[in-house]
């Protein structure tokens, strides 16, 4: 074992996360067939549809291969296009904005924009706790109002770990006060991989890391801590492990990021196109309904491009982020088996949106971002690519032609409503509950709110119509249990969703969508072009309004509208 892992199981055990109660003997006894299931979901951040080697990838992720291939892989199956927005969704069983979520975290004045989830709904936790069931999360929290100091000398010194000024969000909006039984991880979103602020335990802030601390470590093997101590009981239990990786900025180990070092020279397009070519051979997508979309005309080529050196290096410092989030999951699947609890566990994993087109040099430090290390180096924020991607004192993100390859074979990516932005790929692994033929795929139209009736089927909990004294929102989700059967199961037959301005209304295979940026509607038929590569808006217009008016009618009624200091938009 490295020092660097060692050092990490020694903070984490510090921490009083329980890895001092490490063993590797096995449980006695397998767990009964019909003992309720545990749960277990893990979620990457701005992880491209195609990152994975399971859809199509050339990262290493062997594990998550595993997972697929001894389970399902969905091929519809929704986000709501960013961070906390889903976060909000799939912890409450709702539409992000039904849940208080409606852009970021910054608390507004209208009921769909309070910036964290709120006091009318409940969460998985909350639901599976009513159950019986052990609760825990790992990671990425990011539903939560978050603090800001006056001014922003203050900010950056809070930052940069070096004031101290209390709680990083109001501590009764903590997973520990949402039904978590036990919870390590960071309050808000964005992370330095190698020194995270908002760091808690509990509801305990952790105010050092060892020197050699990387946090996708830190999150899976606290995850392996966890299981361990839950195993202990004959109680169920849920884990949501809330990856940050591969989220910017692009930090990673040296010797994961050696590993890649060569991968992406080939350029975007080499890529691309091999990924695409990948998918069609295993089966994932079929060429005669999704095309791959052709490269913007205006768009950058490789070949003329001067900063190839230090764009192929970002990428791979991306596939570096996720090879390491790949290794810790090996970690927690040896976990379940060590304790006899792997083939009664439920394991998803999934992504909260598309890959990041975001040049987050570009922001600067402040709000989220720190201006330098604890130590006092300087943080060089690559505007002009001048420092190299992947250690702590350089802040950068693979940019938008890069999340186009992450997102293949889809259009657009974070925060749109487009493929690229909104379609999650999701593995479903069960050896007890999932009778489809392993490594098959599912064609079920589910979205992230779904797994709270998912999984109150599974555990026999009863979603609540009132909880501590809220009347509470009825879900908008829907099981998918039937779909592990492997049998054609359709799931939903309208979905919606709205981004700042993005937004898209799915019925059955007709899709109406439009960019942030533009407020036109776009018409799709899915059944044909899963790409969205053909606009029929203009042949179709009956087919446009009355999609338009579904739209309309679904943001009135699930707090979209009223916006913060706007009015709703004519149809």
């Amino acid at each position: 074992m490295s020092k660097t892992k060692l050092s990490i199981l020694a903070f984490v055990a510090l921490a009083g996360l329980g890895l001092v109660a490490l063993k590797t003997e096995d449980r006695p006894g397998a767990p009964q067939a019909a003992k309720r299931p545990n749960i277990l979901v893990i979620l990457a951040d701005d992880m491209g549809y195609s990152d994975m080697g399971c859809y199509g990838g050339e990262v290493h992720t062997p594990n998550l291969d595993y997972l697929a291939q001894n389970g399902l892989r969905y091929r519809q199956f929704y986000n709501t296009s960013r961070c906390c927005p889903t976060r909000a969704s799939l912890l409450t069983g709702l539409y992000n904005q039904q849940a208080g979520i409606g852009k970021m975290t910054e608390a507004e004045n209208q009921p769909g924009y309070q910036g964290r989830i709120t006091e009318n709904t409940v969460t998985l936790a909350e639901v599976l706790k009513t159950a019986g069931y052990q609760t825990g999360m790992v990671g990425k929290w990011h539903v939560s109002n978050t603090f800001t100091q006056k001014t922003p000398e203050d900010q950056l010194a809070w930052l940069n770990h070096q004031k101290d000024f209390g709680p990083f969000s109001p501590v009764e909006q903590y997973p520990t006060s949402r039904g978590f039984d036990k919870y390590f991880g960071t309050i808000w979103g964005v992370v330095d991989f190698f020194d995270p602020f908002s760091l808690v335990n509990g509801k305990e802030p952790v105010k050092s890391v060892p020197k050699n601390y990387y946090h996708t470590d830190a999150i899976n093997d606290t995850t392996v801590a966890y299981i361990r101590e839950f195993a202990r009981s004959d109680q169920p239990f849920f884990l949501y492990v809330a990856q940050n990786a591969p989220h910017w900025p692009l930090q990673a180990l040296p010797e994961d990021i050696d590993k890649y070092k060569d991968t992406y020279k080939g350029g975007w397009d080499t890529i691309r196109k091999a990924r695409y070519d990948r998918m069609v051979k295993m089966g994932l997508i079929d060429p005669k309904t999704t095309k791959l979309p052709e490269t913007p005309a205006n768009a950058p080529k490789w070949e003329d491009n001067p900063d190839q050196e230090w764009d192929a290096a970002a990428m791979a410092v991306h596939a570096a982020m996720i090879d390491r989030m790949d290794q810790g999951i090996g970690r927690i699947i040896d976990a379940l088996k060590q304790t006899g609890e792997l083939d009664n566990t439920l394991i998803l994993f999934l992504t909260d949106n598309g890959a990041s087109p975001e040049n987050c040099a570009k922001y600067g430090p402040g709000f989220d971002r720190p201006s330098e290390t604890r130590d006092g180096r300087k943080i060089i924020y690559a505007t002009e690519k001048q420092v190299m991607p992947g250690p702590q004192t350089s802040y950068a993100s693979i940019g938008a032609r890069w999340a186009g390859v992450a997102n293949t074979p889809y259009r657009y990516a974070k925060a749109e409503s487009f493929e690229g932005g909104v379609n999650t790929p999701m593995i479903a692994f069960w050896p007890k509950g999932i009778t489809a033929k392993k490594g098959s795929y599912s064609d079920h139209t589910g979205h992230v709110m779904d797994l709270m009736a998912t999984f109150c089927d599974l555990s026999g909990a009863s979603y609540p119509k009132q909880f501590n004294n809220n009347p509470i929102k009825p879900t908008t989700g829907k099981s998918f249990v039937g779909s592990f059967s492997g049998k054609s199961t359709k799931g939903h037959p309208e979905l919606f969703n709205e981004h700042f301005g993005a937004r898209y209304v799915r019925q059955e295979n007709w899709k109406l969508v439009s960019p942030a940026s533009d407020s036109t509607w776009q018409l799709y038929d899915l059944s044909n072009d899963r790409s969205e590569t053909q606009n029929l808006a203009a042949s179709n217009p009956e087919k446009v309004k009355h999609l338009a008016a579904r739209w309309h009618e679904w943001a009135n009624t699930h707090q979209v509208f009223p916006k913060p200091g706007k009015p709703a938009p004519s149809k």
